[in-house]
C-alpha cells in the first residue's frame, strides 16, 4: 500500500454503483433497522407491560431513552474511529461487522431479561453495536456512489428502513411470536446482513504511511463541526433533526394509541396493517422522487413537499383518533417519509465538511436520526400524562415536522 491509494480512498467518487453492491448494501440496512425498530414497535412495548403493566408507558420510555442517549455517543465515535482504520480489511467493513455482533449480543441479553435493569442493559447494547453499524453503512454511500446516483441510492436506503420496520412486525408477531424468540430472530437477520455486505463488497484501505494525529485534544477536536463554518451542513442537520422527531412523535406509541385511544381489538394486527400501507407508500415515494431529484438535480422542492404531506399525516390523526383515520394517516407519512429520505442523503452528504472525515459526520448528521428517540419518548410521555394526550401528541409531531422545512431554506449550496 502506497501514499498513492489514499486519493482512492478519500476522492469524490465518479463510477456508478451497480446492482450488486446496491442490493447489498440494502440487505445489510433492512437487517439493522428490522434490528432497531422491530424491538421498539413490538417487543419493548410488549417486555414492558409484562414486567410493569401500571407504569408500561415509563418503563418503555426509560429503556428507550437510555438507550438513545448511548447511540448518541457511539455513532459519531465508530465513525471517527472508522475514518482513522488503517486495517487491511478497509475503513468500515470491520467496525460494521463489529458493530453487528455487538447489537446481536444486546438483542439476546434482551431475550432473557428478567426485570428493567437487565432490560436496558440489553437495549443499550443494541444501541451502541447498530449505531456503530449505521455510522459506516451510511458512509459507504459518499464512499462510493457518485452525486449524480445519490437520490436514487437514498430512497433505497429510506426503503430500506421501512422494509426492516414491516418485515421486523412480521418476523415478531407472525413468524416468531414468542417474546424471546422475537429477539433471537432479529439478531440472527442482523449478522447475517452484516455478513454478506462485508463479504461481498470492496472497502479502500488507508494507506500505512497516512498518519492521523492520536493527541486526544485533536481526536475530540475532530467531533466538533463549527455552525460558523459550515452554515449549510447545519441548517440540513437541523431539518433532520425535526423532521425525524415528528416521526419519532409521530410513531413511537403507535401500539399503546390502537389499545387505549382507537381501542382496536386488535392492536398488534392493526398495528402491522398500518405498517403495510406506510410501506408500500413509503417505496412509491422514494423510488419517485429518487428518480426525478437526481433526473433534475434539485432536493429543496421535495423536501418542501415531502414536510407537508407528513404533517398532513399527523394532523389527521390529531383530529380524529379512530381506526379509518389511522389508515388515512398511514400511506400519508409513508409517501412523505420516502420522499423526504430520498433526497436527505443526497443533500447532507454534498454538504458534508471534508472527504477524511465522512463516517463521522455522517455520525453527527446520525444524532439527529438518533437524539429523537432520547427527546420523544420523554415528551410523549409529558404530552400523554398531562399536555392532552394523542391530540397534542400527533399535533406536536405535525408543527416539527412543517418547522424542519423553514430550515432546510437556509442551505444554500444544494438547490
Amino acid at each position: 500500500m502506497t501514499d498513492t491509494d489514499a486519493p482512492a480512498a478519500l476522492a469524490e467518487p465518479t463510477t456508478r454503483v451497480r446492482g450488486g453492491w446496491t442490493s447489498l448494501l440494502f440487505v445489510a440496512n433492512i437487517g439493522l433497522w428490522l434490528g432497531i425498530y422491530a424491538p421498539i414497535q413490538v417487543l419493548l412495548p410488549e417486555q414492558a407491560e409484562l414486567l410493569n403493566a401500571g407504569h408500561k408507558e415509563l418503563v418503555f420510555g426509560i429503556v428507550t431513552g437510555v438507550g438513545a442517549v448511548v447511540s448518541l455517543f457511539a455513532n459519531p465515535l465508530v465513525g471517527l474511529a472508522s475514518d482513522r482504520t488503517r486495517s487491511r480489511f478497509g475503513r468500515r467493513h470491520p467496525w460494521t461487522l463489529a458493530g453487528a455482533v455487538l447489537g446481536a449480543v444486546g438483542l439476546l441479553v434482551l431475550a432473557m431479561a428478567g426485570n428493567v435493569v437487565v432490560m436496558t442493559v440489553g437495549w443499550c447494547l443494541v444501541q451502541a453495536g447498530l449505531n456503530g453499524m449505521l455510522a459506516t453503512l451510511t458512509s459507504a454511500v459518499p464512499d462510493r456512489v457518485p452525486v449524480e446516483q445519490r437520490a436514487q441510492i437514498g430512497g433505497l436506503v429510506g426503503i430500506s428502513q421501512m422494509l426492516g420496520t414491516v418485515l421486523g412486525a412480521v418476523v415478531v408477531t407472525v413468524l416468531v411470536t414468542s417474546l424471546p424468540g422475537g429477539y433471537i430472530a432479529c439478531a440472527v437477520v442482523v449478522v447475517l446482513g452484516a455478513i454478506a455486505f462485508v463479504v461481498r463488497t470492496p472497502d479502500l484501505a488507508l494507506p500505512k504511511t497516512w498518519r492521523p494525529s492520536n493527541r486526544w485534544r485533536d481526536v475530540l477536536a475532530e467531533l466538533w463541526v463549527s455552525p460558523r463554518e459550515q452554515p449549510d451542513f447545519m441548517w440540513a442537520w437541523g431539518c433532520h433533526f425535526l423532521i425525524n422527531l415528528g416521526n419519532a412523535l409521530g410513531t413511537f406509541y403507535l401500539l399503546f394509541f390502537l389499545k387505549d385511544a382507537v381501542h382496536y381489538p386488535d392492536p398488534d394486527t392493526g398495528l402491522l396493517i398500518m405498517m403495510g400501507l406506510y410501506g408500500v407508500a413509503l417505496v412509491i415515494g422514494g423510488l419517485t422522487v429518487g428518480w426525478l431529484s437526481d433526473r433534475s438535480g434539485r432536493r429543496k422542492p421535495y423536501v418542501y413537499l415531502a414536510v407537508i404531506v407528513m404533517a398532513a399525516a399527523a394532523f389527521v390523526l390529531t383530529i380524529w383518533q379512530t381506526w379509518p383515520a389511522a389508515l388515512a394517516a398511514s400511506p400519508l407519512l409513508g409517501v412523505g417519509f420516502g420522499a423526504y429520505w430520498a433526497v436527505a442523503l443526497a443533500i447532507l452528504t454534498q454538504v458534508l465538511p471534508a472527504a477524511q472525515d465522512r463516517a463521522k459526520d455522517l455520525g453527527v448528521v446520525n444524532i439527529a436520526n438518533l437524539l429523537p428517540q432520547v427527546i420523544a419518548p420523554l415528551a410523549a410521555t409529558i404530552i400523554l400524562a398531562n399536555l392532552g394526550g394523542y391530540p397534542a401528541l400527533f399535533g406536536a409531531a405535525g408543527v416539527a415536522t412543517l418547522a424542519a422545512g423553514g430550515l432546510i431554506i437556509g442551505v444554500k449550496k444544494v438547490r
